[in-house]
């Protein structure tokens, strides 16, 4: 039986590997680049917005509030 290989791609680096159950480090290709996602998260560099974030960035004031 073929096993089917995927490809995938390190969400920090971008380096293309194959996708390995035994890696420990999946998604990202070392445990270098899943500490320095890791780090980012933790600065905050990397964060998910609430909706009050996007209420406030997205918000264009209709025509009817000019009136």
């Amino acid at each position: 039986m073929n096993a089917k290989t995927t490809e995938i791609t390190c969400p920090t680096c971008g380096k293309k590997d194959t996708w390995q159950t035994d890696n420990e480090s999946r998604p990202f290709c070392s445990p270098r680049c899943k500490l320095i996602d890791l780090g980012e998260w933790a600065d905050e560099t990397r964060r998910i917005q609430d909706e009050s974030d996007n209420a406030e960035q997205s918000h264009i004031p209709d025509s009817d509030e000019d009136e």
